[in-house]
């Protein structure tokens, strides 16, 4: 990977890094803002797959589809695949919570609901980041 990919994949970790932060800052204040913050997982899951994609130079398309991102990473590296599950749970917050009639029964997601998506997306986020080399990491 040459210094302009090394770039570009690190720009993608440090996007992903920074949904991670706005997500736990936007919990943790004194009134929760859990619709926004739930968003910031979904975006940080997605980014990372995404840089990892970029990583292996494999073009991935114009999605927020987690899934199916998750699915094209493990076709190149098969531990992907225990993020299935996780990517099911993540995908639907890129729109649930954002707007009215979003596809959520609920108005707001639960505290609950929003410290799983905080746990998968920072998983993903963290297994792309140990498979990355050093010099590729933000």
């Amino acid at each position: 990977m040459d210094e302009a990919a090394r770039e570009l994949v690190r720009d993608w970790l440090t996007r992903a890094s920074h949904d991670l932060q706005a997500a736990r800052t936007l919990a943790a204040g004194k009134e929760p803002l859990l619709d926004t913050a739930i968003y910031h997982c979904q975006q940080a899951a997605e980014k990372a797959v995404k840089g990892w994609l970029q990583s292996h130079d494999n073009p991935f398309p114009k999605t927020h589809d987690i899934e199916d991102l998750v699915a094209q990473a493990a076709k190149l590296h098969g531990d992907f695949t225990q993020f299935a599950k996780a990517a099911a749970v993540l995908t639907p917050y890129v729109s649930a919570f954002r707007y009215p009639g979003g596809g959520s029964d609920e108005p707001m997601p639960s505290p609950e609901e929003f410290d799983e998506a905080l746990q998968h997306a920072t998983t993903i986020y963290d297994f792309v980041l140990n498979l990355l080399p050093t010099e590729a990491r933000p």
